[in-house]
């Protein structure tokens, strides 16, 4: 457990800055989100986010105004349970949808009710993104299932070592190695998980998993070992290693699609 001098220490560190997660501090089941908390892009203790913070660090990875405020402003719905939300009138949701065009995505929301700061601004904590049947989705690259002991939010360092030996020259992983790879996963845990939920739109996401990683540290057909490794055993943005972000021309909501669609091609499953 740290010690209350270590917790100070780590708040004055340098934004930009790698650390490492401490024990205490929180974080989701995606690296992206991580590694830019352990660079101070993010709150590094992983709490009471704000949106607008959430959307100026994406930026930081390279990622489009467009699609980084897509996801934010979908998360930030508030999380209802499938089974529990109360069915509201048609005439009651067109309002809402009115009033706030995001509200369409509410499905996807992560953030609980009332849950905001001293001002009244939404907030949500980072572990909230591993709430099951939102945004995070069975059979991740590098995370359990939800039902699975392990739980879907920490790393599993076996799923990382088998994701970049999967890279057939050892020097840059390719879209057909992922592609590849998530057939495996799929089939895999097809016979490990009776309480599977992987359809249609799980799918997508997963194979949009892929495109964020081929469009932030590649060229959308393949990316660097040596940037790909750090990103997923240390959730550290390569910087070191030599990465640059995308800054002229950032990853938007059109090339991820195209990159996720050619993925998804890849792959060749008809998931029902």
């Amino acid at each position: 457990m740290p010690s209350e001098q270590d917790a100070l220490l780590a708040d004055h560190i340098p934004r930009g800055k790698y650390m490492p997660a401490r024990p205490t501090d929180k974080r989701s089941p995606c690296p992206m989100i991580n590694s830019l908390a352990n660079h101070g892009y993010l709150p590094r203790n992983g709490q009471n986010v704000p949106a607008h913070q959430m959307k100026a660090a994406m930026h930081e990875a390279g990622i489009s105004t467009a699609l980084g405020a897509t996801f934010v402003n979908t998360v930030y719905n508030i999380h209802a349970e499938p089974d529990t939300a109360p069915k509201a009138s048609f005439p009651s949701r067109l309002w809402s949808i009115i009033r706030d065009p995001w509200s369409i995505l509410a499905r996807f929301g992560m953030r609980r009710p009332n849950q905001t700061d001293g001002a009244g601004t939404p907030v949500l904590d980072l572990d909230q993104l591993a709430l099951p049947g939102a945004v995070e989705h069975d059979i991740s690259l590098t995370r359990r299932d939800h039902a699975q002991k392990e739980g879907n939010c920490a790393r599993q360092d076996d799923l990382v070592t088998e994701l970049l030996a999967c890279s057939a020259d050892k020097k840059s992983i390719t879209q057909n190695d992922l592609a590849a790879l998530r057939r495996r996963r799929i089939a895999q845990q097809r016979e490990e998980n009776p309480g599977l939920k992987y359809g249609p739109l799980q799918h997508e996401m997963a194979c949009g998993e892929i495109a964020l990683i081929l469009g932030v540290f590649g060229d959308g057909k393949s990316a660097a070992c040596e940037y790909v490794a750090p990103f997923l055993r240390e959730e550290r943005l390569p910087i070191e290693e030599g990465w640059v972000k995308r800054w002229w021309w950032t990853l938007g909501l059109v090339e991820l699609k195209v990159i996720a669609s050619r993925v998804k091609r890849l792959v060749g499953m008809q998931i029902r």
